[in-house]
């Protein structure tokens, strides 16, 4: 057998598993996907978590992996962010499909009851992060772009700019 090869047991999966994600709201469509891989490339997690791949996941809940799907930390490292689903040739609207298996490896007892809390604490803080960076390094670009653009102007002229500037917004109100 070739190396990273998984055999499946035909006995371990549950052909009711799909049925049962394509009831809930989300997992309508799940069925639509041909496994183009089209989510994976745009995926921003898949990036940085070689390991996650929206088209395994699909592939693994089409095989009737209820176990292996649900158990799996892989379902709570999706961002939500709509990426695969605006993507997707077929409509399928991963992020939503994301967004069952949670409730039902949270209904089914597969992950711990905390578990939304903890993401969604882990979520905050590197959405505080990113937007303080960003702020940070905006900052530090806007300034050096300011002290480049009093350089090389004359100086009525910039002052004159800074001032329509400061106006422009008190005009629209």
């Amino acid at each position: 057998m070739a190396e990273g090869v998984e055999t499946l047991e035909v006995g371990k999966l549950d052909p009711t598993f799909c049925d049962e994600l394509a009831s809930q709201p989300g997992g309508e469509h799940v069925r639509r996907c041909f496994a183009c891989g089209t989510c994976v490339a745009g995926c921003p997690v898949s990036e940085v978590a070689p390991e996650f791949s929206p088209r395994k996941l699909v592939r693994q809940i089409l095989f009737g992996m209820r176990k292996e799907v649900l158990s799996s930390p892989l379902i709570w490292y999706c961002l939500v962010c709509y990426r695969c689903t605006a993507r997707c040739p077929q409509g399928v609207d991963f992020a939503d499909v994301m967004r069952a298996l949670r409730f039902m490896a949270l209904k089914g007892h597969y992950a711990p009851p905390n578990v939304v809390e903890m993401v969604a604490g882990i979520d905050r803080e590197f959405q505080e992060a990113r937007a303080n960076r960003i702020r940070s390094a905006f900052e530090q670009e806007l300034a050096a772009f300011a002290r480049q653009r009093s350089e090389t102007e004359p100086e009525g002229e910039a002052q004159s700019k800074a001032t329509e500037a400061q106006d422009a917004p008190e005009a629209k109100e």
